[in-house]
């Protein structure tokens, strides 16, 4: 995910139409964009792989939000080997079976469909 991640500096709610350019601009070829102060974007080949690497990143974030609240400065954190970073791609790979986000993706259809009668996968 490091390997694919941008950022685009808060300029507001961006809902002008200026800011489309500068969007893409940072978003460049990564599938992974940190607004900073905003949120969190991703795309994808597919809404399943969009969705899926939504759901890695917010987790990610989340994950490291809770580690900054536990220390009492950011240093005491322990860092990752970035030997072990470069291969996270390989990782997601493995564990989806190369299918990225159309391994959960069904499933998620099924539940919501399940929770949600009206709602017609």
């Amino acid at each position: 995910m490091l390997a694919s991640l941008a950022y685009h500096d808060y300029e507001g709610v961006a809902i002008r139409d200026d800011e489309k350019a500068r969007l893409q601009k940072d978003l460049g070829t990564a599938n992974f964009l940190m607004l900073r102060n905003h949120g969190l974007l991703t795309v994808g080949n597919t809404v399943a792989d969009a969705f899926l690497s939504m759901y890695t990143f917010e987790n990610t974030c989340r994950i490291q939000v809770d580690a900054l609240a536990g220390q009492t400065q950011a240093a005491d954190l322990t860092g990752v080997n970035p030997d072990i970073l470069t291969g996270i791609a390989h990782v997601m790979k493995v564990q989806t079976g190369g299918l990225g986000g159309s391994f959960v993706w069904p499933s998620l259809l099924r539940k919501l469909a399940r929770d949600n009668p009206g709602f017609d996968v």
